[in-house]
């Protein structure tokens, strides 16, 4: 029979992931099978640099954590080693941060992952990666609210010059 300090522990571990999969804003989830240490480290360091949080967890465990947070549809993804990338600040930093490193290193494949509840695929997670940064997106809706301002005083600045030639 198991240890009970044993089981404490694990029950432990699934509660503290369980507790990550409910906070995180976007998880990720990839197979980091074929890469090197130097590779691994390499994008452990650009993983918290951006904030996010990088584990590699048993498929057990996992499976555990994702019935606790009802989050299930995640499972049929959790085959073969599985690295786990979970950030609470940032919706698109653990997306694009693997989609980048995985263009760059064939052996990193994205499985699929959960942005705020919701179970996505892999295609989906590139898609979010794709998306411009937060910076960007704001300041395209600045520049879109900016621009009839900018039109309005054009018209009004020419209306000026015409009447002052007509003067």
């Amino acid at each position: 029979m198991a240890n009970a300090k044993v089981i404490e522990a694990k029950q432990e571990a699934v509660d503290v992931v369980t507790g990550k999969l409910q906070n995180s804003i976007t998880t990720v989830v990839a197979d980091y099978r074929g890469l090197n240490v130097s590779q691994v480290t390499e994008l452990r360091k650009q993983l918290r640099e951006a904030g996010v949080e990088f584990q590699v967890l048993k498929n057990t465990l996992l499976r555990r954590a994702t019935a606790a947070a009802e989050l299930t549809e995640l499972d049929e993804v959790l085959t073969g080693p599985t690295a786990i990338a979970f950030s609470a600040n940032d919706a698109v930093a653990p997306a694009k941060i693997l989609n980048d490193f995985a263009k760059k290193n064939d052996a990193l494949k994205l499985k699929g992952g959960v942005v705020e509840g919701k179970v996505i695929g892999a295609d989906q997670i590139k898609a979010l990666a794709e998306l411009p940064s937060r910076e960007g997106l704001l300041s395209m809706l600045l520049s879109v609210l900016q621009a009839p301002m900018r039109n309005f005083a054009l018209a009004v600045k020419a209306v000026a010059d015409k009447e002052e030639q007509s003067a």
